[in-house]
């Protein structure tokens, strides 16, 4: 017994030693991200900025408290940090060069690909120089490093070049087999989100558009990298078509993709030749989560704030550990669209929108709020990879729009989708209902059986009351008339450089455009930008741990890389709006 009580003390003991060494380690941990976020680093002269491309893109970055505290990163990359890095590298004297290092990467869209590309062609007008090196490169980061002045490959590497496809994918039969089945009242020839749950093959009318607009992605992608590598179109196309993914590295050179194959310890050398340094002279670089803290020149004149809304638009948040990822929530962009229109120091402000859509209610409520801060003060709408159904509805009454080329858009069209269960829950289930109810259709709504056709008949007059109101929201903020919107609307996606043509944008371009338009409509001369809503900081993470949802849905991504979307959906369906503005929920671009 005695042994016992010594053996227990000692573990006990041992378990307090232990929690105040991790304590000890947490707290300082804390202490340094304290002071890595209130510090600004300096840049030694000769350095090179390391662009790693690897991982996934999205538009704004979200690392979390666990991310700070362990000095890793979920795999997610922010588009907004990657551009805020560019930037700076093309203002600071001190960097001479991007080094552009190419793994196994995945964007957002081809939108924000295109955003990227073309910081880097900017910041090669400074007169400084890109080079890329990668083991891998994927045809979205071809795409991107395709700019480089020199494009190194490994041995042994391949590039990626196959074209563009879309797979849609079909639930129907999958919920027949459980006993369920999925009534929709719609509007729009072209609305085909629906079709996920009720067909088997995509409607010709939904064939026509994503043919028109993956074609018309390929044909930019194409000409960038033409204009980049002097590859002619027909070849491009002409490679893809012979699958040259699987090709011997080899023809890597001989076809142009690439400049020369080298190892990776060779990249040091190219990189020393490109800063006319010796072969095996240390390389100063900077990383891109060292470029936050990158001194820059301190903010002048008048405020434009850009404000971010991406995700599906949601009615209120998700409230569960694992979120669907990042949502725009109606009732807290209403709330942080009241405070900029109350701030007197914001003179302008961009909408940065990158949304496939989601609840109707929701987004009737943004429009709202977008037309009285526009009363204030200029709105300008800064397209990202999407601003389509629900995203073009919040977007529709901005003083200005600027679109990607690339940008999917338009889909103005409303839908409702509503569950029937009864063959599950009677046919598979063997549970049995029975009825007393005062008026005929005291029972809508229920899991006991299907809608009526009378009950179904009334839906529908309320989703077209629906689709009226979307069209007049767009009439409006466009200044066309309602017969000229649906000439275009019927739900159709439009690509960016097409929604050019029919007036649904005003200019094409990305994030800084849009800013600059912001400016010229607040007539100011001198002028800086803020972005909003703030991300969360740490004690906010660390505070909110308990539920681990931004750590666990991070990883979540990480691990299921495409197939993240779909098991997400499933697994947030019931909790779907079910009145809808918004694209297919799965696009499924390859």
């Amino acid at each position: 017994m005695k042994d016992f009580f010594k053996y227990m003390s000692a573990t006990v003991v041992g378990l307090i030693i232990f929690s105040l060494i991790c304590g000890a380690i947490s707290v300082m941990s804390i202490v340094g991200m304290i002071a890595s976020e209130s510090s600004a680093k300096d840049v030694s002269d000769n350095t090179v900025m390391v662009l790693d491309m690897s991982g996934m893109l999205n538009e704004r970055s979200e690392s979390t408290f666990m991310d700070e505290i362990s000095g890793g990163n979920s795999g997610l990359i922010g588009l907004d940090d990657v551009l805020a890095a560019i930037k700076k590298a093309k203002n600071n004297d001190k960097i001479k060069g991007i080094y552009i290092e190419a793994g196994m990467f995945a964007a957002d869209s081809y939108a924000s690909l295109t955003a990227i590309r073309n910081a880097l062609l900017d910041f090669k007008k400074s007169g400084k120089w890109i080079i890329a090196y990668g083991d891998i490169y994927t045809q979205g980061c071809y795409y991107v490093a395709s700019v480089a002045d020199k494009v190194f490959l490994n041995p042994s590497g391949r590039v990626d070049w196959h074209g563009i496809a879309s797979q849609p994918v079909f639930l129907k039969d999958l919920m027949e087999k459980f006993g369920v089945k999925m009534q929709v009242a719609k509007v729009g020839a072209y609305k085909s989100a629906t079709e996920m749950f009720t067909g088997d093959k995509m409607s010709d009318a939904n064939r026509e558009q994503v043919t028109v607009y993956i074609n018309g992605l390929w044909q930019n992608i194409c000409k960038g990298v033409s204009e980049s590598r002097k590859i002619s179109v027909d070849s491009l196309n002409a490679y893809a078509d012979r699958l040259i993914t699987l090709a011997d590295s080899k023809d890597f050179v001989k076809y142009k993709f690439v400049d020369k194959l080298i190892y990776t310890d060779d990249i040091k050398t190219e990189i020393n030749k490109m800063l006319k340094k010796e072969a095996d002279e240390k390389i100063n670089t900077v990383s891109l989560a060292d470029m936050k803290v990158v001194k820059s020149k301190e903010d002048k004149g008048d405020e434009i704030a850009v404000y971010y809304a991406y995700g599906n638009i949601v009615d209120q948040e998700a409230g569960n550990m694992m979120s669907e990822g990042h949502s725009i929530v109606g009732k807290t962009v209403c709330e942080d669209l009241k405070e900029l229109m109350d701030n007197d120091d914001v003179k302008a402000v961009v909408i940065r929108i990158n949304s496939g859509g989601g609840s109707a209610y929701a987004s009737e409520q943004i429009w709202h709020y977008v037309e009285m801060l526009k009363k204030k003060k200029p709105v300008v709408v800064s397209m990202g990879g999407m601003a389509a159904s629900g995203g073009y509805y919040i977007s529709s009454g901005a003083n200005w729009i600027v679109a990607e080329p690339t940008t999917l858009t338009g889909s103005i069209g409303i839908f409702g989708m509503f569950p029937d269960m009864s063959g599950l829950l009677t046919e598979k289930l063997g549970i049995k209902f029975d009825e007393v109810k005062t008026n005929k259709n005291s029972t809508f709504g229920t899991q006991a059986r299907p809608f009526t056709a009378e009950e179904m008949a009334y839906l529908e007059n309320y989703i077209n009351r629906g689709y009226s109101l979307f069209r007049s929201r767009v009439a409006q903020g466009r200044k066309m008339s309602i017969a000229q919107v649906e000439k275009i609307a019927q739900g159709r996606v439009w690509l960016g450089q097409d929604a050019l043509k029919i007036k649904l944008v005003d200019e094409l371009g990305g994030l800084d455009k849009a800013v600059a338009k912001a400016a010229k409509l607040a007539k100011l001369k001198e002028y800086h930008t803020a972005s909003y809503p703030g991300k969360t900081d740490w004690i906010d993470q660390l505070l909110n741990m308990t539920s681990g949802g931004n750590y666990i849905n991070a990883q979540m991504r990480q691990t299921f890389g495409e197939y993240y979307e779909p098991f997400m959906l499933l697994r947030s369906m019931d909790k779907q709006s079910a009145i809808q503005a918004r694209i297919p929920f799965m696009l499924n671009i390859k």
